[in-house]
């Protein structure tokens, strides 16, 4: 580790957030610069060589070597408490990287049935179809964790919070499972950021992003990022140079402005989505709220013990199905009816007909998805405008 790494361990995430890994041009450059080029050029043909052989330092070929997305790299991982990362072109593509630079044909995985509906497609569909096989299991139930584990499982996947019904995954407890079978500990932290949850601090292995949500967090561009030591980003970092599911320098830049505003935002969705399910509970048409920050919460402690803050996303069930939960969606007027989260703007998504669509009816049910749930992303209007516009669409409700 080199000294500034060093020194830069001492400061606060909202500091690395501003300044780390910006290492100014002979320019001298007070913003990151953006480096839109394909290539680089090499001084000799001995330099060339140099390179591509690991021997000398520098820049070949912006599929896996580009000093913008450099930048976003070195800040996510001196946030995260980690030692490299990785940009890639999306947070399927940061899911996909990690697993292929991983895992091999006869591997098993133990996953959460509480992920995201792509991330149970990838994991099924896609890497089922090269001989890694994948058991779901309930997030919070520790025995089932256990009792899945195989002789050849390689990987424990989680997500925590969980998408959409914000389960709580006890990190301490997975890593240390994980580690006595000689198996890897993936979270995705994408719902929380390293701002509110440092996975790594509680022995995870490796750490994913979808960068396109919070670390933007004005919806603009597509991101992902593994984060974790260099010994074991040696694979994933091997499958993006060959595959290339890069970050574009562009969009490391977009997503490097919106690290500098993380700590801030986050505060406040936070605040809201407080705010929104406290007054969502009240509420006859609601039967339930699904929210860490609520005492009630079924993971209340380990929320405290995890986490900074409870988080932005919260879940509720209306009375009365779909019927119900797509008039509310189609009263809103505030809320972007998007199945996208994390942006400045807040969003709301029937989950069952669209982000876990893909997934089968039965496998929702065993997940919690009802066809009555609703999902929130709340964002940064100011609360009472958000809780009116709530109010107005629950009030025209069908009695």
């Amino acid at each position: 580790m080199s000294e500034q790494e060093d020194w830069w361990q001492e400061l606060h995430p909202e500091t690395l957030a501003i300044r780390a890994g910006n290492h100014r041009t002979a320019e001298g450059e007070h913003s990151e610069p953006i480096f839109p080029t394909s290539s680089f050029v090499f001084d000799s043909a001995e330099e060339a060589a140099d390179r591509f052989a690991g021997r000398a330092p520098g820049n070949i070929y912006a599929r896996f070597t580009n000093p913008t997305t450099r930048i976003f790299e070195e800040r996510l991982a001196a946030l995260e408490g980690a030692e490299d990362c990785i940009a890639t072109a999306s947070g399927m593509a940061a899911c996909l990287t990690a697993c292929m630079g991983t895992l091999q044909a006869g591997d098993h995985i133990v996953a959460s049935r509480s992920l995201f509906g792509t991330t149970v497609q990838l994991l099924q569909k896609i890497l089922g179809r090269f001989a890694v096989e994948t058991t779901f299991v309930s997030l919070t139930d520790a025995a089932a964790w256990e009792a899945a584990i195989r002789p050849n499982t390689r990987m424990l996947f989680l997500e925590t919070p969980s998408n959409p019904m914000t389960e709580v995954g006890d990190l301490e407890f997975l890593a240390t499972l994980a580690h006595a079978h000689n198996a890897l500990l993936v979270v995705d932290n994408c719902f929380c950021t390293p701002v509110l949850q440092q996975p790594l601090r509680w022995g995870a292995d490796l750490v994913l992003h979808a960068n396109t949500k919070y670390i933007d967090g004005q919806g603009r561009t597509l991101g992902g990022a593994v984060c974790g030591s260099r010994a074991l980003l040696e694979g994933p970092r091997n499958f993006l140079r060959t595959a290339g599911p890069s970050l574009s320098p562009f969009n490391a830049w977009v997503q490097l402005k919106g690290l500098e505003t993380l700590a801030l935002r986050m505060e406040r969705h936070c605040a809201n989505a407080a705010v929104l399910a406290q007054w969502l509970q009240q509420q006859e048409a609601v039967e339930a709220v699904y929210y860490p920050g609520l005492p009630e919460h079924p993971q209340a402690n380990l929320v405290r013990k995890q986490q900074r803050l409870p988080g932005g996303i919260l879940s509720f069930v209306l009375r009365g199905g779909q019927p119900a939960a797509w008039a509310l969606v189609d009263q809103l007027r505030i809320f972007s009816r998007t199945a996208n989260l994390g942006d400045a703007k807040s969003t709301v998504t029937h989950p069952a007909s669209t982000t876990h669509s893909r997934v089968s009816a039965e496998e929702r049910a065993a997940a919690g998805i009802s066809d009555g749930l609703l999902r929130l992303s709340v964002g940064l209007e100011h609360v009472d405008d958000l809780r009116a516009d709530l109010a107005r669409a629950l009030e025209r409700l069908p009695r």
